[in-house]
């Protein structure tokens, strides 16, 4: 996600490295490469330049501490801007309304369909009784992607057989929801391929005949400066209340979806970073301001941690530790809750200084976890409760099992004993801890 842009705003910076002061002519020569930096990020050129015209602004008129050196003055300054850049601050979904009605728009293979169905589970998790409503009868097989999308996470469709008017269909939905006790419906609309006179009418009429309280915009971070295009076309269409972004960690320079606030003044209030449900994120600017700076993000992995996190799972784990009972079922368990926090190569580009280290490294999330899991099922049930007792013959068995090497056998159980060996330790530490305070 927006590894470019990092990488080329990082050597932007070095122009200041060692120099005692700023100046006007180093401050020129480090605007100008991170005005290349955003053009090359796909930024529009008239945004690119208002954005480096404020950044001189406050450069220059900066004064610099004695503590503070010219070169982390300006990544404070690009990184404040940033931020302003992209929102300020975080806009959370607007769902008043009984039942709320929650409008989803935009071109076709933006991830639209794929989003409302993202959107359901994020407040089903909150507890929000929803519905999904496939209004996009323009192309049938959006309502059966939903219908899938939506058995997926356990979430009701509504859809009309042969029913060809999206408004019909999304009126009966939302008379539906509203007598069964559902507190928000999300529309899925249809899309074109690209932005037409038919599809602005469509969505235009099918905002009035709804009235949302919340109107989104699906774009795909990928299509370069045609975003911002359609962004501007679908604003003066329906006046929407965000933007969400898709596809966020695929080969995408971002620059241009980022201009889409700066075009349309309305706030990004979501991302989407996969093809798994759970993949959907608050935007939070001054946080993907940190990550485009290598600064990472720990607060939001953090937050994905407590989400994954069972607690009386935990204290389970605590009482095996203590009693040294913990094993391998227990430690496929709690990999697999790493597993919920998301793609890996998202995850580490949350720790400060590792995103710009893994932006050519190809990390295949599932391949990942594909040896462990078949290692796992090959294993008896007395062997998971007991690995003390797999042995050399039974490794061997083990590795033929799972299509796997003794080799890569052994690497699991010596992660798993390393791991064991580790949380025990924790636990210990806290332990003398609780005691040391006791006895004050």
């Amino acid at each position: 996600m927006f590894e470019n842009l990092s990488d080329r705003l990082e050597k932007s910076f070095k122009i200041l490295k060692g120099e005692g002061k700023i100046t006007e002519v180093n401050v020129a020569e480090t605007i100008k490469e991170i005005r290349r930096a955003l053009l090359d990020a796909d930024v529009s050129y008239k945004v690119a330049k208002e954005f480096c015209d404020r950044v001189k602004a406050k450069a220059m008129g900066a004064n610099v501490l004695t503590a503070v050196k010219p070169q982390q003055m300006m990544v404070k300054i690009v990184h404040d801007e940033l931020a302003e850049f992209m929102g300020s601050e975080q806009s959370d979904i607007n769902i008043k309304g009984h039942p709320a009605v929650v409008l989803v728009a935009g071109l076709n293979g933006s991830g639209k369909t794929t989003f409302t169905g993202k959107l359901g589970l994020y407040l089903k998790k909150k507890g929000i009784k929803t519905m999904l409503a496939a209004c996009d009868t323009f192309r049938p097989a959006a309502i059966d992607q939903l219908k899938t999308l939506g058995e997926q996470v356990n979430l009701p469709v509504f859809s009309i057989e042969g029913e060809s008017d999206p408004i019909k269909v999304a009126k009966a939905a939302i008379s539906q929801a509203g007598q069964e006790g559902y507190s928000v419906v999300i529309v899925d609309t249809a899309g074109r391929l690209s932005v037409d006179q038919e599809l602005m009418d469509e969505i235009r009429a099918m905002n009035e005949a709804v009235q949302p309280s919340e109107a989104l915009f699906v774009v795909d971070a990928m299509t370069g400066q045609d975003a911002v295009e359609s962004a501007k076309a679908f604003n003066e269409a329906i006046d929407y209340d965000g933007v969400v972004l898709t596809k966020l960690d695929g080969d995408t320079r971002g620059g241009a979806a980022l201009s889409i606030r700066a075009v349309t003044g309305k706030p990004i209030k979501f991302v989407s970073t996969g093809e798994k449900m759970e993949a959907l994120d608050l935007f939070y600017p001054s946080r993907m301001a940190d990550r485009i700076l290598g600064m990472g993000d720990v607060v939001s992995l953090v937050e994905k941690a407590q989400e994954a996190y069972d607690e009386k799972e935990a204290r389970e784990t605590r009482k095996k530790l203590a009693k040294n009972q913990f094993n391998l079922n227990d430690f496929y368990n709690q990999i697999q809750q790493v597993r919920k926090m998301g793609d890996i190569k998202d995850l580490a580009g949350m720790l400060p200084g590792v995103g710009n280290q893994l932006k050519d490294v190809d990390i295949d999330n599932d391949k990942a976890f594909k040896s462990t899991e078949a290692i796992y099922h090959s294993m008896t049930p007395y062997e998971r409760e007991h690995p003390e007792a797999i042995n050399g013959s039974r490794r061997r068995r083990i590795a033929d099992g799972s299509g796997t090497s003794v080799a890569e056998v052994n690497k699991l159980l010596k992660q798993f004993e390393g791991s064991r060996k580790m949380m025990k330790m924790a636990l210990d530490g806290s332990l003398r801890e609780k005691l040391k305070h006791l006895r004050h």
